[in-house]
């Protein structure tokens, strides 16, 4: 098994999957006494949330990445023979398909059991931008390999962190490369098995950093999320308190009301009921009065 074999496989797994996916690969390798596989193995890093979702895009969509990666050749052959027209006319379609696929990726993963926010969609969106400004950082994503997003100010891809079977392209200062050149053809290393181990070891190590840094980051992040949607809850609370205030004044107040009309109402029913009485009584002496006025006649 090659490297690009093992990165395939890698980085068509989901980020959860992706360490323990590695580290077995790296005892494989070991097992077959490929120490400079173990070592490179090793060093391929796990991909972010964005990476994967862009890599999901080139799995499970391939046909429109690959749409997408050669509306990417026309735009730079417009931006060397600066036309205008062609360049307005192909952001266009580059807008409306980034965004198309953004979308994808979204339901890609929805259907994989993971939700994914809208700055992620939108960390899609750049990083798939950013493969447009570059045909070599095109092919790793059409290849599947991005580590992380990447962004475009206009001129060139930066920040994108790709691999490339046996190296890795780095754009951005911030992200150390994934693997180191691969020995010249026929160059036999000068390293003691001990110190490649050590080497292996070593690489690991700085991989497990990358990692737990970058989760470091993640966490950070959705702390921060956590507490503004604290802060939220914290504030329609004190809301609704209030208008709980306000309803049960409303309601104490509803109560008095009620309890005045049912005394007026009872009051009223004493007045019918005596009326009635009083009817009653007034239509017998009427009666009575007829009677004595018909004897009479």
């Amino acid at each position: 098994m090659t490297l690009d074999d093992v990165a395939d496989e890698l980085y068509g797994l989901d980020p959860g999957e992706f360490v323990e996916a590695r580290t077995a690969q790296v005892t494989a390798a070991r097992e077959n006494k490929d120490r400079a596989l173990a070592t490179e193995i090793g060093k391929l890093r796990k991909p972010t949330v964005v990476g994967w979702l862009v890599n999901l895009l080139a799995r499970e969509l391939p046909d429109e990445v690959d749409a997408l990666l050669t509306l990417g050749e026309a735009l730079r052959d417009a931006q060397r023979h600066l036309s205008g027209p062609d360049l307005r006319r192909l952001n266009t379609q580059r807008q409306q398909v980034v965004r198309a696929l953004a979308r994808k990726a979204g339901e890609l993963a929805a259907e994989r059991g993971r939700t994914v926010g809208e700055d992620a969609l939108r960390d899609v969106g750049q990083t798939l931008h950013a493969a447009l400004a570059d045909a070599e950082t095109a092919e790793q994503v059409r290849r599947g390999r991005v580590v992380t997003a990447a962004s475009y100010s206009g001129f060139g891809p930066a920040g994108l962190s790709v691999v490339q079977g046996k190296t890795a392209k780095k754009t951005s200062t911030s992200e150390p490369a994934t693997a180191p050149p691969a020995d010249k053809p026929g160059k036999k290393s000068k390293k003691k098995p001990v110190e490649r181990d050590r080497d292996a070891e070593r690489a690991a190590a700085e991989a497990e950093l990358a990692e737990v840094t970058s989760r470091a980051d993640e966490v950070r992040g959705e702390l921060t999320d956590a507490r503004t949607e604290l802060e939220k809850a914290r504030s329609t609370l004190t809301e609704i308190d209030h208008r709980i205030e306000e309803l049960r004044a409303e309601l104490e107040h509803a109560e008095q009301e009620r309890q005045f009309t049912r005394n007026a109402e009872k009051a009223s029913a004493e007045a019918v009921h005596r009326g009635e009485r009083d009817l009653d009584a007034a239509e017998r002496r009427v009666e009575e009065a007829r009677r004595a006025v018909d004897d009479l006649g």
